[in-house]
């Protein structure tokens, strides 16, 4: 973890909103960008100059052939790697950064600091775009800035992929975990395992609304990536300086790819999961086939995904299949397994990413695996102490399938209260820990589980602006509420409508973002608080660390 130099807030508190004054030193007059603007970048930011090309172009009429005008450049010995300094004045803009990454993190700012149109994809006025000179300095206090996205509950498309890979570039966001595999559906193709996508990847219903309500919409939903088009989602989040982190579950949350093959499962199940939430049958036996399914499935993300970390789940593992499978220690199984899925990922220069219940299983646990502390801040705190490193995303902080307001119309309301305010207090290092227990958190991740999300507009309107709050929270750190928000309002949310995004109102949903159709269940935080401390009293009792 680096400790915060910024001189500008990033996202919605960027520059071309009311900035903070110290972090944004103002200059006399501006820039103004036209048709003869030039480019000029060394060859190592050629890949970032296409992109300014392509981002600034088709808004502005401006194609920024090479020449005098905007200047990028490298100084690592000056500026960390994602940091960057941008001055801009009358005669020019100046963009310096640390690395490939800090240039295109200036290069948010730069955008940020014309007006909001030069967010769309093409020309709706004429005229001067000009930006006010500046000098901004600016840095990440955290080097994981993630968000979760699950396709595997609702599957997401390839073109909706895309579109969120540009919002989380946008946002100065680095990493995207997706969620590929689970219960309700497989969307990932693995050579010699073609009933995964014919079988796995569809179901016959989803349920609408909160499971406790047992209404289902008997509508077929299915759809899967082939390895192509998550290698293009790979490339093109990488053009962006963004990292793909996939995720399949183990050995639990497999009822999909039971369904599909069921000699696989521990015990039988009954086809593809319609159900959401709870814990499933759908648990793989400890026998060979099954780890030779695993290491099938392995080494197809691994050549698909050069992220250095793959995330196997290892959470929410029900021993009882295991039980009535006559194994004499189920207990130990789920431990066990994420042992020798670390392993295979070992062997293909890969360390294991599992979710806090697996520091359950003690020893088995490799020393070097991450772990996504999502149980409040008990995993977070339990795994940093244990010598871990973590990634933060605290279900109470960072989960936006979580409710959004107090009023009846809140669409699908579910679990405790989030708002916008509760995420932008969002802090990745619990502040129980020491300086170096803190050192292990590398940052935060926001989780967008889909269950309740059957569509990129539900999405929108359940990320957002809140993600915008979290972007700021993990690059800036501690700010002030009062004034994020005049900073959201008065130019952020101008350039979400420029880019199409659904958001949320800040004072509740439009009469056609509600779902009266389909019924919540909320419940308080104090009753979420109960629920994790029972849930997470085996890690915190002693079991690691």
């Amino acid at each position: 973890m680096s400790s915060s130099s910024s001189s500008v807030a990033p996202v919605a508190s960027g520059p071309s909103v009311v900035p903070r004054p110290a972090r944004m030193t103002p200059g006399v007059g501006g820039f103004v960008l036209t048709p003869a603007t030039g480019l000029s970048h060394p060859p190592e930011l050629a890949g970032e100059a296409a992109w300014l090309r392509g981002a600034l172009g088709p808004a502005t009429g401006c194609l920024l052939p090479p020449g005098p005008g905007i200047e990028l450049r490298l100084d690592p010995e000056a500026l960390p790697a994602e940091g960057y300094r941008l001055e801009v004045t009358a005669a020019g803009v100046d963009l310096c950064g640390g690395a490939p990454a800090g240039v295109f993190a200036g290069l948010q700012t730069l955008r940020q600091l014309l007006p909001a149109d030069v967010f769309r994809r093409g020309r709706v006025r004429d005229g001067a775009w000009s930006m006010p000179a500046c000098l901004i300095e600016d840095a990440p206090a955290f080097g994981w800035r993630g968000v979760m996205l699950d396709v595997a509950r609702h599957f997401v498309p390839k073109q909706d992929v895309l579109r969120f890979v540009d919002l989380l570039a946008a946002h100065r966001l680095n990493v995207l975990h997706l969620h590929l595999t689970d219960d309700q559906g497989w969307r990932i193709e693995v050579p010699g395992w073609p009933r995964l996508t014919s079988v796995g990847a569809w179901r016959t219903a989803s349920m609408r609304g909160a499971r406790q309500h047992e209404r289902f919409d008997e509508k077929p939903h299915g759809g899967f990536y082939t390895g192509d088009d998550l290698r293009e989602i790979v490339a093109y989040a990488a053009d962006r300086h963004i990292t793909v982190v996939p995720e399949i579950d183990l050995p639990a949350h497999v009822q999909a790819a039971v369904a599909a093959y069921p000699s696989l499962g521990a015990v039988p199940v009954d086809g593809v999961r319609t159900r959401w939430g709870g814990l499933s049958d759908g648990v793989l036996a400890p026998t060979e086939e099954a780890l030779g399914f695993c290491r099938d499935v392995l080494a197809e993300v691994c050549a698909i995904f050069p992220s250095r970390y793959v995330c196997v789940g290892g959470d929410e593992v029900p021993t009882g299949p295991w039980e009535r499978m006559g194994h004499p220690d189920p207990g130990s199984l789920g431990g066990w397994f994420v042992a020798e899925l670390a392993k295979m990922l070992a062997a293909h220069g890969r360390v294991v990413f599992g979710w806090d219940e697996v520091l359950a299983g003690g020893d088995a646990v490799p020393s070097d695996a991450l772990i996504g502390g999502w149980r409040a801040e008990h995993g977070t705190i339990v795994a940093a102490r244990a010598g871990f490193d973590v990634v933060a995303c605290p279900d109470m902080s960072v989960y936006f399938d979580y409710r959004q307001g107090e009023a009846a119309d809140e669409p699908i309301p579910v679990g405790p209260l989030l708002t916008l305010a509760d995420v932008y207090a969002f802090r990745p290092v619990p502040s129980v820990l020491t300086a170096e227990e803190g050192a292990r958190i590398l940052g935060g991740q926001a989780q967008i589980w889909t269950e309740h999300m059957d569509s990129v507009r539900r999405i929108d309107y359940m990320a957002f602006p809140r993600m915008c709050a979290f972007a700021e929270a993990v690059w800036s750190g501690p700010g002030d509420f009062a004034e994020f928000t005049e900073r959201l309002t008065s130019a952020h949310l101008a350039r979400l409508d420029a880019l199409g995004v659904e958001y949320r109102p800040l004072d509740g949903p439009h009469p056609w973002q509600t779902r009266p159709d389909a019924p919540g269940f909320p419940k308080s935080r104090a009753e979420r608080e109960a629920e994790l401390l029972e849930l997470t009293e085996n890690i915190r009792g002693g079991a690691v660390g």
